[in-house]
């Protein structure tokens, strides 16, 4: 055991040599965006909870009454003691919602990546990976066996390229893909990706964890920013998001998510989402499908701030200031949280080196006042 706590402390000290070590602070989320921390009452701009839904009060009310009804926890894996009447219900929902036969909900958006796409590819196949995609599709892509090769962010041409040397080695073939990415808030090319999987019989797959509830026609999410539609067959996404439960999922055709059903192993071998948080998720895509007026206001809020500071107009509800060197970062993010701003700096390995940065996120219930707060400290901290 001794050798155990040398080896850990040896890695512990060179992380925070290098200003890499995280330490995780109790922080109380409250309503409208405010945070308890340390004593300290602070405007969080860096949750995702995009649309507050998690505090909402008919979403609160929904969970609360599937407690009553199905107890805290769901006891097993679905596939052992069958799953609540709950998690059928929010899969046909989001099916409806994404526009496919079926859907297949997991635990957390963690376990749905790390279980679809080893079910679909193994070793005798090929994945094409965007390198700025999220840590979970890359760890999927790692579990599957199958060859990974990266492309250059958003790069279409390079993807061509490299579908067009390497597909024919290969059995079947995947192209992976967030839809906004978290890190820098942009949109994939999802039209483009669409076009070279259907003309090369790669099976599209898009994360859009970070698009649905915030954008697109009626808020479905990043697919909806295009048009015609983009043919996506693996539409994956998140409850922990916009919809403020927690939780993932994968909509598909029927047969695809039977599989997934039957040969996920993040589904198989983990217990189901509790009750609580299906019903929650249910309560919140009521509100979404039935208000776009309010889901348009984190695109809103972050488009104040981005023309405050001069930036560019954001794609989505992310917007990244890259300050490079990861000690200013958190010394920025320090003294934005002195200031009344929970902002956290975000570092290697997250980004890659170099471009470390503080990641701001905006929500329904961010008061312009507060935005307009935010940017007098950006500037007088010279940030921006």
């Amino acid at each position: 055991m001794k050798s155990l706590d040398s080896f850990a402390r040896t890695k512990l000290t060179a992380l925070s040599d290098r200003g890499l070590k995280r330490d995780i602070v109790t922080t109380e989320r409250r309503e409208a965006n405010h945070t308890l921390r340390q004593g300290r009452h602070l405007i969080s701009f860096c949750c995702n909870d995009y649309l507050n839904l998690s505090h909402h009060p008919k979403v609160r009310q929904a969970a609360k009454d599937a407690i009553d009804h199905y107890g805290a926890g769901a006891g097993a894996s679905r596939l052992v003691t069958g799953s609540h009447p709950l998690i059928r219900e929010l899969e046909q929902r989001l099916a409806a919602i994404k526009g496919t036969e079926d859907a297949c909900v997991f635990s957390s958006g963690y376990m749905a990546n790390i279980g679809i796409i080893p079910t679909l590819v193994s070793t005798a196949d090929v994945i094409f990976i965007d390198e700025l995609s999220h840590a979970c599709l890359q760890a999927g892509s790692q579990l599957s066996s199958a060859n990974i090769i990266r492309f250059h962010h958003n790069d279409v041409s390079q993807l061509r390229e490299l579908v067009r040397q390497h597909r024919g080695d290969y059995r079947r073939a995947m192209i992976i893909t967030d839809g906004v990415f978290s890190m820098d808030g942009d949109l994939a090319p999802l039209d483009r990706l669409s076009r070279i999987a259907t003309d090369t019989d790669c099976w599209l797959m898009s994360d859009d964890a970070h698009g649905f509830g915030v954008i697109g026609t009626d808020m479905k999410g990043s697919r909806h920013m295009f048009s015609p539609l983009p043919d996506i067959p693996l539409q994956m996404g998140t409850l922990s998001k916009a919809i403020g439960s927690f939780g993932g999922y994968l909509c598909a055709s029927k047969v695809v998510t039977a599989l997934v059903k039957t040969r996920a192993r993040s589904l198989i071998y983990t217990t189901a989402l509790p009750p609580a948080s299906a019903a929650a998720a249910l309560a919140a895509l009521d509100i979404i499908t039935t208000d776009p007026d309010y889901c348009r206001r984190p695109m809103k809020n972050a488009r104040v701030f981005a023309q405050l500071l001069g930036l560019a107009a954001p794609e989505s509800p992310i917007i990244p200031i890259i300050i490079g060197e990861t000690k200013k970062v958190m010394d920025y993010a320090a003294l934005l949280e002195q200031d009344g701003f929970l902002i956290t700096g975000i570092r290697p390995p997250t980004v890659a080196e170099g471009t470390a940065r503080l990641r701001l996120t905006f929500c329904a219930q961010h008061k312009e006042e507060d935005i307009h707060a935010l940017v007098a400290a950006i500037k007088h901290h010279g940030i921006v």
